[in-house]
């Protein structure tokens, strides 16, 4: 188990700032509005009332589902993020802004509105100071639920602490999972005591003044001047794998366009989260497999259904129903297969004498699998075994980064698992053969759009330098050494390529 952490301490204050940025930009927009509505509904109890449950709603919607009902409105990354964030916050600001307005003795009003004042003078001289403890109470709470909430936002690629929560569980790295859990706890505390300072202190206005000037600055950090050089988005899905593909990427494009800065985006996401990032412009390239294109991504004809194809006719189909359906632009695949695969301990398999998928009907009975859920779903995944007759009386829903965990720890007895993962080596695990064709070929290649590849000529004749090259070995042993030994992607990218001849002096 790898305990090192593959970050420069500069990576790792990016993504402190970014969770920051994240939590301090929507803790800002949340006390805009619930204040404003909070004065606003002072006065009209009923209206107030209709709010409080509308944000006590908000708090029940789970932060993943509400996170996938605003990707299709507003995309990924950081926009659905902020927007999540700003409406679990509006609750604790709401009501203990309204309480603190609507609990002021009448009689003080009274007497304040005797002298003269407006509406508007008693709210700014009067009702919002006599408020401001409790409301400030609310900002607290609320900022505390923001940072740790946000953690969720790597898992639609806006950054921030969690990409290293992820990325320890992703590679059993119990280290870079605790740092993140703990940086983000720090930060959660932090911000609370620095809410308590404000609520204490008699001297509010300074305090306020300089906390707007450091989130300033900090929005500032956040933005890239760079109007002379090109920007590339290169974006990746949750994995060793895909990380080092990106890594590849990015130094073949810089490399040989020094004009060229590329931003690689690792961990960005599922499958769904990437295509649907391409396709509104969010990102330019992310590598994509030949098996996937054809099993989620596009409408294939009912004729092709049926057919298992050659890994030259799968990425040939595949290649033209994108063009077809998304004008994107598949570029020629690399030699290894990376396909979906099933995996027992080596000694449960010699005891139940599982060689191949089909033997799996002899167990299917008591045998525990541990599937994720699109692997469940999927023609080419468990639907696909029980239209061969495999169907297993236990299974259970695991997020891919904890299936060799709960293997291991005997909780479960079969994974799915990618041909090339790490864990196959580094566990010495069983593979089933494949003897009922149920997974087609699985060959990694670049997808852009269309327009970007007709606009970015030396872009797509640099990344074919990949075509054909990098075998199932090769692509197994780079999994281990940063999965396992715990070597940056970056690295281990830049070594093939050096080796194979592929970065140019």
């Amino acid at each position: 188990m790898p305990t090192s952490l593959p970050f420069s301490p500069a990576e790792l204050w990016q993504m402190l700032l970014t969770h920051l940025w994240l939590s301090g930009l929507a803790l800002l927009a949340a006390v805009v509005i619930a204040v404003s509505a909070a004065v606003l509904f002072a006065r009209r109890r009923r209206a107030a009332e209709a709010v409080l449950q509308f944000t006590n709603i908000l708090q029940t919607i789970p932060s993943l589902a509400l996170l996938g009902l605003l990707i299709p409105f507003v995309g990924i990354g950081s926009p659905p993020v902020l927007i999540a964030l700003t409406l679990y916050a509006l609750l604790p600001i709401f009501q203990n802004t309204y309480l603190g307005l609507t609990q002021i003795d009448q009689s003080i009003q009274d007497a304040y509105t005797a002298f003269g004042l407006s509406r508007w003078q008693s709210l700014w001289r009067i009702e919002l100071p006599m408020a401001l403890p409790a409301m400030i109470s609310g900002i607290r709470t609320a900022a505390v639920l923001i940072v740790g909430t946000a953690t969720l936002a790597a898992l639609i690629g806006a950054g921030g602490l969690g990409n290293l929560i992820l990325l320890g569980i992703d590679r059993n790295n119990m280290t870079m999972t605790f740092t993140g859990a703990l940086l983000s706890a720090l930060l959660a505390v932090g911000v609370s005591g620095i809410i308590r300072l404000l609520q204490k202190s008699r001297r509010k206005l300074p305090i306020i003044l300089a906390l707007a000037v450091g989130f300033g600055a900090l929005g500032l950090s956040q933005i890239s001047f760079t109007p002379a050089t090109k920007n590339v988005v290169v974006a990746g899905k949750m994995g060793s794998e895909p990380d080092i593909l990106i890594n590849m990427y990015k130094l073949l494009i810089e490399r040989e366009n020094p004009n060229i800065r590329v931003t690689v985006k690792p961990n960005f996401g599922k499958t769904t989260f990437l295509f649907n990032a391409l396709n509104s412009g969010e990102i330019d390239i992310y590598p994509e497999f030949t098996g996937t294109v054809l099993e989620t991504l596009v409408q294939v004809p009912p004729e092709q259904k049926s057919r298992r194809l050659s890994p030259d006719k799968t990425y040939r189909l595949g290649k033209q129903l994108l063009a077809e359906q998304y004008q994107l632009e598949f570029l020629p695949p690399m030699s290894y297969q990376n396909t979906y695969a099933l995996a027992v301990k080596e000694s449960y398999g010699a005891a139940h004498q599982l060689n191949a998928i089909s033997d799996l009907k002899q167990v299917a009975p008591d045998i525990r699998a541990g599937f994720s859920l699109e692997f469940t779903d999927r023609a080419d995944g468990y639907k696909g075994m029980q239209a061969a007759g495999i169907t297993l009386k236990h299974i259970v829903s695991l997020e891919p980064a904890l299936r060799y965990t709960a293997l291991l720890n005997d909780k479960i007895d079969l994974v799915e698992a990618f041909s090339t993962d790490a864990e196959l080596k580094q566990y010495q695990l069983r593979l089933l053969k494949d003897d009922i064709s149920l997974f087609p070929a699985y060959q990694g290649a670049p997808l852009m759009k269309a327009e970007f590849a007709a606009k970015n000529p030396q872009i797509v004749a640099v990344l074919n330098r990949l075509a054909g090259k990098i075998s199932e070995e090769e692509m197994s042993e780079m999994n281990y050494r940063v999965k396992v030994q715990g070597e940056s992607a970056e690295n281990v990218a830049r070594d093939y390529l050096e080796k194979n001849g592929l970065l140019a002096k």
